[in-house]
């Protein structure tokens, strides 16, 4: 697979793309936005183009990265019809299970590959081309596209047949959300034990509760910083997705579901574009 169309452009997919173009792959872009697609195209070479059919027509493999189900849905109901028989489709978007089946079912009846490849890493490890990539569909399709996926993944895992990849990624956010409501309480309570946070980390980021977002976060979080990263919006809607698919599987989330409505808090706070290690900020407006 040496042609690449890639399918949005935002803070996830333009890195992505940039790695595939720097592997040597022939990049076409595809945004919703065309300055945004004009602009790429401009500074890491390539092909912006106008419509969706246009980029994919002739391509080895098609990637997306947008934002919702809805989008996934209009992205490949476009693309699908243009692909050429035996190319691959994979969708990085984090997106429903039931969304990722229903593409992968459409996709076969055309002879096309479809992957869910939901990332895990945020923007820097896009930027960084270090993301963790989990995998829904057929093992001869992630062998197919593991070549491309090693632009910008670190670690690539097949978690099982079309659904699963999603799967996994409600995983990780279900971990994220109790991970970061825990190291909030923590580091609010030393604060209100008149102990200093920074010794606290010190003393115990090496043991049991050490975890990326302790590393990585707990600088800002105590000093109220959550202009970039995760944006709590998208947080939400991923924990929308678990909490529907748990509504269906049977599974019993009640830290999920309490951190959901925390983060319900933090946007009315007006933080709706903060990253995800605000929840800090909903327990300090509480003491005040």
């Amino acid at each position: 697979m040496t042609t690449c169309a890639f399918l949005g452009l935002g803070v996830m997919g333009a890195p992505m793309a940039r790695h595939l173009a720097k592997a040597g792959r022939e990049v076409r872009v595809f945004n919703r936005t065309p300055e945004k697609a004009r602009a790429w195209a401009a500074e890491h070479g390539g092909k912006a183009c106008a419509t969706i059919p246009e980029a994919v027509a002739g391509a080895d493999v098609v990637l997306a990265c947008v934002g919702a189900d809805k989008d996934v849905r209009e992205v490949f109901e476009a693309a699908l019809p243009a692909m050429q028989a035996g190319a691959l489709a994979i969708d990085h978007t984090t997106a429903s299970a039931a969304v990722a089946r229903e593409l992968f079912a459409a996709a076969a009846g055309r002879g096309i590959g479809f992957l869910d490849a939901p990332v895990s890493g945020g923007q820097a490890g896009a930027e960084a081309g270090r993301l963790t990539i989990m995998l829904g569909g057929e093992a001869k399709d992630v062998e197919r596209a593991r070549p491309v996926l090693e632009a910008y993944g670190a670690a690539i895992t097949h978690v099982g047949p079309a659904g699963a990849g999603q799967l996994a990624k409600m995983v990780n956010q279900i971990c994220i959300a109790g991970v970061v409501q825990g190291l909030s309480e923590g580091l609010h309570f030393a604060k209100c034990a008149g102990i200093d946070p920074a010794v606290v980390i010190a003393a115990i980021s090496k043991g049991a509760a050490q975890s990326w977002q302790m590393e990585n976060r707990w600088k800002t979080m105590t000093e109220n910083k959550f202009e970039f990263g995760f944006a709590v919006d998208w947080m939400r809607k991923d924990l929308g997705l678990v909490l529907e698919e748990a509504r269906a599987n049977g599974a019993r989330l009640p830290v999920a579901a309490l951190v959901d409505q925390f983060y319900a808090d933090v946007q009315a706070m007006g933080g709706a574009r903060w990253d995800t290690s605000s929840l800090i900020a909903r327990l300090e407006r509480s003491k005040a």
